[in-house]
């Protein structure tokens, strides 16, 4: 929990928010129910994202946000920093909360001389906030989302709102019958049935965790697709082709499809809102899934800053399967976790859900 709050320090209720998630995808979409709860309590505020390019598309389906300025990051132009710091001052935010802290973004929010800069207690770039609340995210005692929701829950603590409840999933949402139609169009191009459960298993990774070997998701799709009522999907974002193509020729004699997203993040996400599982190592798509509160079977090697607690998915308790390399094996070596058990156990998600 986000530490009390001097009454010295209690602010008005904020107009203007920014908030700070400029890296990875699934980092961002970590944190997503602290949008969602600044929203629910400050519900007249105007909330804006501060984000790299590559998740704008995402964060224009976010119905958390108002607005969205573009990082261009650290190896940006000094032009596009100049632009960005510009941008930020012109705002006139009166408080900016940032989850994740470098000493860039830190300096250009003291330039702008926002009122209220929140930021985590750690490294250089904590000079530059005026409140600081200490996490340790580096021991991975709990989520990341739940790190992200302790700054949003001292925001609003230091604008006297208190026994703040988080909103459930899902995060992120599109149109009900869009999903509908794009799934029926996706069984009729894929030759699929539409009554049928389509189980994505995405093989691609991030590489900011180990990955299951194609031999290993091979042996799980192999597996889940023994039942009759589940028709498998190999998915791929533009850069993993290769590995889909590859998991695809192990499984010559086990129907399924490939499913290349060519089309940008945003219809990515579409199809995985239609995903019945996804299925992936601890990567971005699998946490957009989290989003939309598709169920979700994850692989997480046991490295502290890499495990299944730390990087927990953002969808229903009941929704959500994770698995590890046994106790005593390597921290990372993944060739050790348990295919038969994440099959079983995806087995019985699925049949408890549909």
């Amino acid at each position: 929990m986000s530490p009390p709050v001097p009454l010295s320090s209690k602010i008005n209720l904020p107009t203007k928010v920014l908030i700070i998630r400029n890296d990875k995808l699934g980092d961002f979409t970590l944190s997503l129910p602290s949008f969602a709860l600044l929203k629910k309590y400050l519900p007249e505020a105007e909330i804006t994202a501060l984000v790299p390019n590559y998740t704008r598309p995402l964060v224009e389906a976010c119905p958390y946000i108002d607005e969205i300025l573009i990082d261009p990051g650290p190896n940006g132009s000094k032009v596009e920093q100049k632009q960005l710091l510009k941008q930020i001052k012109s705002a006139n935010f009166d408080v900016a909360l940032t989850l994740y802290s470098t000493t860039r973004i830190g300096m250009f929010l003291k330039r702008a001389r926002i009122p209220v800069r929140i930021a985590p207690a750690t490294k250089l770039a904590q000079i530059f906030y005026n409140h600081r609340i200490t996490q340790r995210r580096s021991k991975s005692l709990k989520p990341e989302f739940e790190y992200n929701l302790d700054l949003a829950r001292f925001l609003l603590e230091l604008a006297n709102i208190s026994n703040t409840q988080t909103p459930a999933p899902p995060y992120l949402e599109f149109p009900v019958d869009e999903i509908k139609q794009l799934r029926e169009s996706f069984c009729q191009k894929h030759a699929l049935s539409t009554e049928k459960n389509l189980i994505f298993i995405h093989p691609g990774s991030g590489g900011s965790a180990n990955n299951l070997l194609l031999e290993q998701y091979a042996k799980l799709a192999l597996g889940i697709a023994k039942n009759p009522s589940n028709q498998i999907i190999i998915s791929a974002g533009p850069t993993e082709i290769d590995i889909a193509e590859q998991l695809s020729a192990l499984l010559t004699n086990t129907a399924h499809s490939v499913y290349r997203s060519e089309q940008g993040l945003t219809m990515f996400a579409k199809h995985i809102g239609f995903a019945d599982c996804f299925i992936s190592g601890s990567t971005g798509p699998l946490h957009v899934a989290a989003a939309l509160n598709r169920p979700t079977a994850g692989f997480y090697p046991n490295r502290r800053s890499a495990t299944s607690l730390r990087w927990q998915t953002i969808n229903d308790e009941d929704r959500r399967l994770a698995f590890s390399p046994p106790e005593g094996a390597e921290q990372e070596d993944m060739s050790t976790v348990d295919i038969d058990r994440a099959v079983r156990e995806t087995q019985q998600l699925l049949l408890r859900l549909y």
